[in-house]
């Protein structure tokens, strides 16, 4: 993401300054008027610090809390309450402290006179773009609880499809873990046991036991080491995946990969589908959306080439000729798109085309096991043999020995 310094007046006329991130200028110009900012220039600026030291120690917000606020929204614009005394009662219910903090400080901007998509758009580490558009949206047709009510479904559609990745992940990398947790017994508790008694017959160890050994000294020596080597690992991965480059890299390596890679790009693809219906359905023109609904799918390699769509779109092409060229989608939802433009029901087609990669996501979670068992099966069984060979063989040929005299 490029940032950008930014000159404007405000809704009371007020010369306003300061430094935004955004995909690109147009999105920026976008993100100003959402604020009710009349940019008056735009420049590229390069950022101090690609990496927020903070966000690596503080807890994210979850999504079922962002779902909760939303409904919470939903019935309260519903039922006619004041906007300003509706969020003031729910700042003390809030239980996650970064949560809590955002809606004190919205609170104080409404009580100063500023719109809520304005308020929410300076807490972007809570509400996203997506959402703070759709809340735009809302207030300038009228319709908030509306506005509300879509971004409730679509956080509930959402948190559905992560409860379901993360409950077909649960079983592997439970098996993972314990088997981490083993080879660490192994090496640290009861492979000295084993050398200390082979060390006192002094016969010549086969190689598996001498691997075996070996790996054992190096746990017990260097321990402290492997534990320093495996934070400043995370860390710097973590540093890595802030970057541009590095995060590209990974997230177009996560579509490629040999069993989940397919679920990972079906759900973005899923995701891509209900946002930008969403949005379209919301009135938020076309080019617009596209940049929104670029920074929910979360996949830098997908924000690209659906940035290169939104300039397709800007160029005069139509939605189904630039999805063509950004090679994301199957000829199944390709035609499904081009149908909905013809027919003028493109949101309607998304809908579609969002409910049908859903599908495809919960026919290959409930799969998910079966593909992975194996692989376990092969790490287990490896891990026993390499185990019984190098504890088993010495002893057998002790045992020999002591026969043959």
């Amino acid at each position: 993401m490029a940032h950008y310094r930014y000159r404007g007046r405000d809704e009371t006329g007020a010369l306003v300054n300061g430094v935004l991130e955004a995909a690109n200028e147009s999105a920026a110009a976008d993100q100003l008027m959402r604020r009710a900012i009349i940019p008056l220039s735009l420049e590229g600026v390069k950022p101090q610090s690609d990496f927020d030291w903070r966000g690596l120690f503080q807890r994210p917000v979850p999504l079922a809390e962002l779902l909760m606020f939303t409904r919470q929204m939903l019935s309260l614009t519903r039922s006619g309450i004041p906007l300003l005394q509706a969020l003031a009662g729910l700042v003390e219910s809030q239980r996650h402290p970064l949560m809590a903090a955002a809606l004190k400080d919205i609170v104080e901007q409404l009580t100063a006179g500023r719109p809520l998509s304005a308020a929410l758009n300076q807490h972007p580490r809570v509400f996203n773009a997506l959402y703070v558009a759709m809340v735009h949206v809302g207030e300038n047709t009228g319709r908030l609880d509306q506005a509300f009510e879509r971004l409730s479904d679509h956080l509930e559609q959402e948190q559905d499809t992560r409860r379901r990745i993360q409950s077909a992940m649960r079983y592997p990398l439970l098996v993972l873990g314990f088997i981490a947790i083993a080879v660490a017994v192994l090496n640290i508790l009861v492979i000295p046991k084993f050398a200390q008694m082979f060390a006192k017959f002094g016969a010549e160890l086969p190689l598996p036991t001498r691997i075996l050994i070996a790996t054992s000294d190096f746990f017990v020596t260097w321990w402290p080491a492997i534990l320093l080597g495996l934070l400043a690992s995370i860390i710097g991965l973590r540093v890595w995946l802030s970057s541009d480059a590095g995060r590209l890299r990974w997230d177009s390596w996560k579509l490629r990969l040999p069993i989940v890679g397919s679920i990972v790009s079906r759900a973005s693809l899923g995701r891509f589908a209900r946002s930008l219906s969403m949005m379209l359905r919301g009135g938020v023109p076309v080019n617009q959306s596209l940049s929104l609904v670029a920074d929910a799918v979360d996949n830098r390699f997908m924000h690209d080439r659906i940035i290169g769509m939104r300039r397709g779109i800007e160029a005069g092409d139509t939605i189904s000729r630039t999805a063509v060229g950004a090679e994301l989608f199957t000829p199944l939802v390709l035609q499904m798109m081009a149908v909905g433009e013809e027919t003028g029901r493109i949101d309607e087609l998304l809908d579609d085309v969002a409910a049908f990669y859903e599908r495809e996501v919960d026919y290959e979670l409930k799969g998910l096991t079966a593909k992975i068992e194996p692989v376990l099966l092969v790490l287990v069984a490896g891990m026993v043999l390499v185990l019984a060979l190098g504890v088993y063989l010495p002893m057998w040929d002790m045992f020999n020995a002591v026969q043959g005299r």
